[in-house]
């Protein structure tokens, strides 16, 4: 039986949470409308985390170049709803779109991080950031002709947000939705969640995703056993890329509307901090820590939000969570520093 180890980021965030649990009882909310919010939020953001695993395992590191992936979601999405398809067959449209777009994003960004071996971190972010402007020319002149995705006046570039109501918006959520007293199970959404999880643990025990491990673990050994380290890399890249585009999906038609422009911009940060309260690190993450860190990371701002407005100043909760997200991260690389050091040593 494996022994499950908690760490101090790990530590805060339970306390924290259970400080705010603790904390609706004196502001008159309800616990169980927050615990079927959770739900939704979990894997609302959770598909966006879990893209993170196959490239910290193959030792590429944190993807803080998520937007790219993020933004190839997007462009499948605005596909869908520009053929005006709705349910199912939108958001299985939104999601193939999104796959061969990614596809070649994750092909293009693989091949600038293979070039740049050692700064992947480094080199994500900033090429996360600069893909943002690129995109946000490309929603300007994009050829879309539905009118409900075009600003009103002029009938030329995308609004920042797209209404995803009349087409796929909530077609997870309220897919087998089971009401148990108050209590509301989205079945369907835990469902294509738990899939997309067991397609992570399936591609791991491949020949392809167990060559992955071994080259996280030991890469120059590996690559004296004449394996292709980049050919590998750039799998598990496009794979990661792939999910993302994914995650945005699921997100979107929880969140009810496309967001183009600079919604992406961030949204790295808070995968990356939720994976690492999950206990990953640089070079190890499982699906069990990107599930409890999205769940932990997710459910401890939704009460934040009720907490801070009542107790403390409104919008609180949003400074609170841009100093846990920052910190975790923070905690993290100081955390990987002293253990080189004392490695080296």
């Amino acid at each position: 039986m494996k022994k499950v180890n908690i760490g101090v980021p790990q530590m805060i965030i339970i306390v924290y949470l259970l400080t705010l649990t603790i904390s609706l009882s004196f502001i008159d909310i309800p616990l169980i409308e927050m615990m079927n919010t959770s739900l939704i939020k979990w894997v609302m953001n959770g598909v966006l985390v879990l893209s993170l695993v196959p490239m910290i395992n193959i030792g590429v590191g944190r993807n803080f170049g998520l937007p790219i992936g993020i933004c190839a979601g997007l462009i499948g999405m605005c596909i869908a709803v520009e053929l005006r398809l709705e349910g199912w067959s939108g958001f299985l449209m939104a999601i193939f779109m999104g796959t061969v777009v990614a596809s070649i994003f994750g092909g293009i960004y693989s091949i600038i991080l293979n070039k740049l071996k050692g700064n992947e971190e480094i080199v994500g972010t900033f090429a996360g950031f600069s893909f943002i402007p690129i995109m946000n020319i490309f929603w300007t002149l994009a050829p879309f002709k539905n009118r409900q995705m075009l600003y009103p006046v002029g009938g030329q570039g995308l609004r920042p947000k797209i209404s995803l109501n009349q087409y796929f918006g909530g077609v997870l959520d309220n897919a087998l939705k089971i009401n148990i007293g108050k209590l509301v199970i989205p079945v369907g959404l835990l469902l294509f969640f738990a899939m997309l999880c067991l397609i992570v643990h399936l591609f791991f025990k491949t020949k392809i995703g167990t060559v992955m491990s071994a080259i996280a673990e030991n890469e120059a050994f590996v690559k004296l056993s004449g394996v292709n380290i980049n050919r590998y890399r750039t799998y598990a890249i496009i794979f990661s890329t792939i999910l993302a585009a994914i995650g945005i999906c699921v997100y979107s038609q929880s969140y009810g509307f496309v967001e183009l422009y600079n919604g992406p911009f961030m949204m790295a940060f808070p995968a990356v901090s939720a994976i690492l309260i999950g206990g990953a690190t640089r070079k190890k993450a499982t699906i069990f820590h990107a599930l409890v860190g999205a769940y932990l990371y997710q459910t401890t701002f939704l009460l934040s939000v009720p907490v801070a407005n009542a107790l403390l100043i409104p919008e609180m909760s949003e400074v609170i969570r841009m100093i846990v997200t920052n910190s975790i991260i923070l905690y993290a690389f100081l955390y990987e520093g002293v253990l080189k050091k004392s490695e080296e040593v």
